[in-house]
């Protein structure tokens, strides 16, 4: 009988709330199961938005990773689980999973040696939505299938007219080169332009990472035609409730587009060296927003390169097409 299952995905918190749905589908298949999930501590917010996880185990890899992944696997055996599912290309994950000693252990398949040690080893396909891609590694445990990440907050009534903007992307991507979004500059434009239209109340959202862009934007834009949230929400569960009252969303490729995809808002999203095929669904309610652009790397990131180049082509966007195409 399967009691304990095991969840190991490190990553942000996007990565988080796009592998909830695994997660799901096998709660809905051993509903009497206890859920554990393994992650990265900065992610941690993750078990405030569902309830379907009953308990949290940290590793923060980015450090002293041998010595950390020593720790978790110490915890691990005194977990005494039946069953472990861990997402992850690396060809060392399969060799950790069989040093858990849990009977049942899948992975993705990276070569003979996981065909060996796992219970199955998966083949990996990017070429897909991210939650089909990690939904995936499930396939051997269960028949159902979670389609979206499904959050478990407290929805707010919706205020008619109005547009949520998140302008801002995580400090680490930037901190490593990645420039997935407009400047503060292009979002003041964006802001005046929509106000200009008359048809919306346009609100100002951002988490710790987006003060640096928030506070360049407020320097643009004159207080009266915005209404700045920035700071009113304490912690993610918060930021979701307040997402779930906007008629519309417009944010940039970060954690906060993944929440509105929960939420099932009309949500609008900025790219620009990431690929949209992999990280929205493919249905009306997310809608791509790109540049006119031909670079033959586009997108680039991640299978390309590792940070993002200084002409950044791809996001020159026109602000008339960001507006017009919210506006529609």
């Amino acid at each position: 009988m399967i009691k304990k299952i095991l969840f190991i995905n490190f990553g942000g918190i996007g990565d988080e709330i796009l592998f909830l749905p695994s997660i799901l589908s096998v709660k809905k298949e051993f509903p009497e199961s206890i859920i554990t999930l393994t992650l990265e501590e900065r992610s941690k917010g993750i078990a405030s938005l569902t309830d379907v996880i009953d308990e949290t185990l940290y590793a923060n890899i980015k450090k002293h990773k041998f010595i950390e992944l020593l720790k978790l696997l110490v915890k691990i055996w005194f977990g005494h689980y039946d069953m472990v599912i861990s997402s992850g290309s690396n060809k060392f994950i399969s060799v950790f999973l069989f040093l858990t000693f849990i009977k049942k252990r899948y992975g993705y398949d990276t070569g003979l040696l996981s065909r060996i040690l796992l219970t199955k080893a998966v083949a990996l396909n990017k070429n897909q939505y991210a939650v089909n891609m990690y939904h995936d590694l499930v396939l051997p445990v269960t028949k159902i299938k979670t389609e979206l990440p499904e959050l478990n907050i407290e929805k707010q009534p919706i205020k008619k007219n109005t547009i949520l903007i998140h302008p801002g992307v995580s400090k680490i991507s930037t901190e490593k080169g990645m420039i997935k979004t407009i400047s503060p500059h292009e979002w003041a434009k964006v802001i005046e332009c929509l106000y200009e239209s008359g048809k919306y109340k346009i609100l100002l959202i951002g988490g710790p990472d987006d003060r640096d862009c928030i506070e360049a934007i407020v320097k643009e834009v004159s207080p009266e035609k915005f209404e700045n949230l920035y700071g009113s929400t304490k912690n993610l569960k918060e930021l979701a409730e307040l997402m779930s009252s906007a008629e519309k969303f417009l944010c940039s490729d970060s954690a906060p587009l993944h929440i509105a995809v929960a939420l099932g808002i009309k949500t609008y999203v900025i790219f620009g060296s990431t690929d949209d095929k992999k990280l929205i669904p493919h249905n009306d309610m997310v809608v791509p927003i790109k540049a006119d652009c031909d670079c033959p790397l586009r997108p680039c990131l991640w299978e390309k390169r590792q940070t993002t180049c200084s002409s950044l082509d791809c996001l020159k966007i026109p602000t008339e097409k960001i507006v017009q195409t919210v506006l529609k």
